[in-house]
């Protein structure tokens, strides 16, 4: 289990790797941070101050040096540097200091705030309306599959795989217009539900917070319907396989209900692509959810990454993008390991 493991840890941390370096060049084609904060403020003195506490007035190589020194969990930094926003332990090396540290992505342009206190606030938000929509994938779109399985041939598997088509073709951002406008706006007064919401909401005072779910029905719902219609197919695709095998074959052969040997016996043996869909739907679902986000004015991190881009905070997206990238990572080394765990087969390849 843990040969796969680091084989797959060894590969994604390559990948991790190339993609700090390729963000760092991409965002060199953009305008410098010195022309956008020149831009933003009308203090030079303070234009000045940002530009050369990050660097920024060094050469490219250098700054990508920086970034990197930053982005490292062991660094160095002269004393002379400011390390106030730096999170972690120091050591002392005469003129330097070594640090052992979580990742600096350094600080906003526009809200002088931490990038990473920002994103992690904004992933919960993310992570909650994630985590709905795959549960409302997998508790639809799950059974409907194991009934069109059942139902071969039949309207009703016709039906349900004609849905599920449409389901995939239709991209998330226009799944949700049409469900923040049809059941937010023209169907309110029977829904009760809002066009956009975040989780947490705060009253017309600004002293109460509290929570609100029903904000989360709409763009839970628009966000899962394309895993839910790849998790019907799949399960379909999957069982009809499955129920012409003969261990399927003798179990009715043996009296055992239908309910025994869909669930009992087919079922747990489709579940090894299911969970690998799964993973990646989630991880997906993490990376993927911006645009959903936006449109329901949800905060997280789509949210967070689209106005920073509208305000040119270049920290913030590129935190953002090397975010997201780890927290897939995460989730998909363990659905790797979840997969070997459930597959002991898997342990040898």
């Amino acid at each position: 289990m843990i040969k796969p493991f680091f084989k797959k840890f060894r590969f994604l941390m390559a990948v991790l790797v190339g993609l700090v370096l390729f963000i760092f060049v991409l965002f060199q084609a953009l305008p410098s941070a010195d022309q956008i904060l020149s831009a933003q403020r009308s203090d030079s003195a303070t234009t000045a101050a940002i530009v050369k506490d990050l660097g920024l007035d060094q050469p490219t190589w250098k700054q990508g040096l920086y970034y990197l020194n930053d982005l490292s969990p062991v660094s160095v930094y002269a004393n002379s540097s400011n390390t106030e926003n730096l999170t972690g332990y120091a050591l002392s090396l005469g003129s330097y200091s070594l640090w052992v540290k979580f990742p600096y992505l350094r600080t906003s342009f526009q809200t002088k705030q931490k990038v990473s206190s920002m994103l992690i606030e904004a992933f919960w938000g993310t992570m909650v309306l994630a985590f709905a929509a795959i549960i409302v994938s997998i508790l639809i779109g799950i059974p409907l599959g194991v009934l069109a399985a059942k139902k071969q041939g039949t309207w009703i598997d016709n039906l349900i795989v004609w849905l599920s088509t449409i389901g995939i073709s239709v991209p998330s951002f226009f799944s949700a217009m049409i469900f923040s406008w049809l059941f937010g706006f023209v169907l309110a007064k029977y829904t009760h539900l809002p066009m956009t919401g975040s989780l947490w909401e705060i009253d017309s005072f600004g002293e109460t917070k509290s929570l609100v779910f029903s904000n989360l029905i709409l763009p839970a719902i628009a966000l899962g319907i394309r895993p839910l219609a790849v998790f019907i197919q799949l399960t379909r695709n999957t069982m009809v396989e499955i129920l012409g095998l003969d261990f399927i074959r003798t179990a009715r052969a043996k009296g055992l209900s239908e309910s025994v040997v869909i669930w009992g016996h087919a079922f747990p043996n489709a579940l090894n692509p299911l969970i690998t869909s799964i993973g990646g739907w989630f991880s997906s679902l993490l990376a993927g959810s911006f645009f959903t986000e936006y449109i329901f004015q949800w905060k997280g991190l789509g949210k967070v990454t689209i106005e920073a881009l509208q305000q040119s905070d270049l920290p913030v997206v590129m935190g953002a993008v090397l975010f997201t990238a780890c927290v897939f990572f995460v989730i998909h080394s363990f659905t790797e390991l979840l997969y070997v765990w459930i597959d002991p087969r898997m342990k040898n390849e």
